[in-house]
């Protein structure tokens, strides 16, 4: 049994696969497109239709636009800008809670101004 499994697996890159190497595939698809003819008074205007084939980038879902938007810079900024008024304007124990509260709402603000 050894020797079968020896045999198998020492002899088995002599057999050679019939696969092929990947080449360069365009993708496309189809469009459907319409062109008005205009007419004359005496030969009247006609729509011409016909389909196009147009290439695509190959991937599907993998070609899309990826969002790498990063608000990190605004919501420091915004939350030590946020956190700074909310201490100034406070007064005694009200700033144990307004800090905090400046702090986040000037992070989600400066988020989206930085563009996030």
């Amino acid at each position: 049994m050894k020797f079968l499994l020896f045999a198998i697996f020492f002899l088995s890159p002599f057999l050679q696969a019939k696969a092929s190497t990947p080449k360069a595939a365009t993708c496309t698809r189809k469009e459907y497109r319409e062109e008005y003819i205009p007419g004359t008074q005496s030969s009247p205007g006609y729509v011409k239709n016909y389909v196009v084939d147009i290439e695509i980038p190959c991937g599907g879902e993998q070609a899309q636009k990826v969002d790498d938007n990063d608000c990190s810079e605004g919501s420091v900024i915004g939350g030590l800008l946020g956190a700074g008024l909310a201490l100034s304007s406070t007064r005694g124990k009200d700033r144990f809670w307004a800090v905090p509260a400046g702090g986040t709402a000037g992070a989600l603000i400066g988020c989206q101004v930085d563009g996030g």
